[in-house]
């Protein structure tokens, strides 16, 4: 009983507003963000395509999305429908298609560092040793040896 009256009082009284249109202001509020951010996700995915379109040259080492590195041999950034000519080994080159290239990789040199040791570098030869590895075999004397008298 107590529920039919609340029920009553509330037609009555033409309701809250947010209660009537809340969901409805809500749905409106995400199909806003949802437009906004694809927009913005859009823009985003164009930019750096053509950021990756200015780095694909011939001669730029790359990484295809099957894992595969080559080099590229033949790009063309303005019609993405043309396939791009990557060598995977000297004088293995495959068309794949334009937009199957991941990204350019850069080559990183190993580093060095000078605490870093060099296996064999505790090895110490002496000079007997040395000397023993450079003559010849045969027995035949160098310009270094002294004659014996």
């Amino acid at each position: 009983m107590l529920l039919l009256s609340q029920q009553n009082t509330t037609q009555a009284t033409g309701g809250n507003f947010f209660t009537d249109y809340g969901l409805l202001i809500l749905l409106a509020g995400l199909l806003v963000f949802m437009f906004i951010s694809s927009r913005r996700r859009t823009k985003r995915m164009k930019e750096e395509q053509e950021k990756k379109a200015l780095q694909m040259v011939p001669g730029v080492k790359v990484l295809l999305q099957g894992g595969l590195y080559g080099t590229i041999v033949e790009y063309d950034p303005t019609d993405l429908s043309k396939p791009a000519h990557v060598e995977l080994a000297p004088g293995t080159v495959v068309e794949v298609h334009s937009q199957a290239i991941l990204r350019a990789v850069e080559e990183e040199e190993p580093e060095v560092d000078e605490t870093e040791q060099v296996p064999g570098d505790d090895v110490i030869v002496s000079r007997d040793e040395t000397d023993a590895e450079i003559r010849p075999v045969d027995g035949t004397p160098d310009a270094d040896d002294k004659p014996k008298a």
